[in-house]
């Protein structure tokens, strides 16, 4: 169990070596997962943080709060280097003193950004941020695009890629739909959806996680859906997969497995293959926020203001 953080754990990020961690508590937390210790603490965010993405090919960490990304060089004394908002401004060095903080905040056309997901060549960050969902190439630290078409705010993001090698976007958003974008060789402009899934859920989406072809959605309205992305179709759904939101979704490595977690504190495992469940576990008796996962372990995040470590091996289901 990782403890440090005075409030909510609201976002995870996880490597075999380090964890990320972000909190109510407006900082971020680096932990050497061999030795269990704290290795570094990110602070000055004007807000809680809600997300964090760590790209071991550069050595980069993001983290999210308010509208803005602050952008850190872990290897070098874990230093704020950029600071990047809603609008695509791009700002030399911390922004977010108190003074800036204030400016930049009440300036027009700034949204609260919700969520950032890498593409998995780690040359692209995606932010959503109001209805829609900014592109930022990371060689040059610019804003090249925009994934429009929501008319609630994008609560979730996850990107894939296609054969051809090109990024897969799928959006979740308060507007109840999820979205799926498929982005050419050159990213430009405003780019629409490629596709709707339908049915909508009856709430807003609150996490989505891809494997492969099959893409699975969870919703305030309690429930999950499994969907086809080559076929653009949904193939199963359970109505009251927990008894509260679902907050969380993530793949087990390694096996055909999928965790999902409520705002009771409840985890659950789900064959990937047929959706049936495989057993439950009560987590923490606060929400569970986040969830993540490396090679051997699944971390669950939670309001009450610890990070649990799980092990794979002794999951419901799986072998002794």
């Amino acid at each position: 169990m990782a403890e440090g953080h005075t409030k909510p754990i609201l976002c995870l990020d996880a490597t075999d070596e380090l964890l990320f961690t972000g909190s109510k508590d407006r900082s971020c937390k680096m932990w050497n997962l061999v030795t269990g210790q704290e290795i570094a603490a990110l602070k000055g965010h004007p807000n809680n943080v809600v997300s964090i993405k760590y790209c071991s090919d550069s050595g980069l960490v993001f983290s999210v709060s308010t509208s803005y990304i602050k952008v850190w060089d872990i290897r070098d004394s874990a230093k704020c280097i950029r600071t990047l908002t809603s609008s695509g401004q791009v700002i030399s060095g911390d922004a977010c003193t108190a003074t800036s903080t204030r400016a930049i905040t009440s300036a027009q056309g700034e949204h609260h950004i919700n969520q950032i997901a890498l593409s998995p060549s780690g040359t692209m960050l995606y932010a959503a941020s109001g209805n829609a969902v900014r592109i930022w190439e990371l060689s040059r630290f610019q804003p090249v695009g925009k994934l429009t078409g929501h008319i609630g705010p994008v609560m979730c993001l996850t990107v894939t890629q296609t054969a051809s090698q090109h990024d897969l976007v799928v959006t979740g958003s308060k507007d109840h739909y999820v979205k799926m974008f498929e982005l050419g060789e050159c990213v430009t402009g405003t780019i629409g959806p490629t596709h709707n899934f339908e049915p909508p859920h009856y709430d807003g989406i609150e996490c989505l996680a891809i494997q492969g072809d099959i893409l699975f959605s969870g919703s305030r309205d309690n429930g999950i859906k499994k969907w086809d992305l080559e076929q653009q179709e949904l193939i199963q759904q359970i109505p009251n997969a927990h008894k509260d939101w679902v907050c969380a979704l993530a793949f087990v490595p390694g096996r055909p497995m999928l965790l999902s977690a409520c705002r009771a504190g409840v985890i659950k495992v789900w064959n990937v293959d047929n959706f049936t469940p495989i057993g439950e576990i009560k987590g923490h008796d606060s929400p569970i926020n986040a969830i993540c996962t490396n090679a051997k372990h699944i971390f669950t995040a939670s309001s009450d203001l610890t990070v649990k470590f799980w092990s794979v091996r002794r999951l419901p289901g799986g072998p002794p």
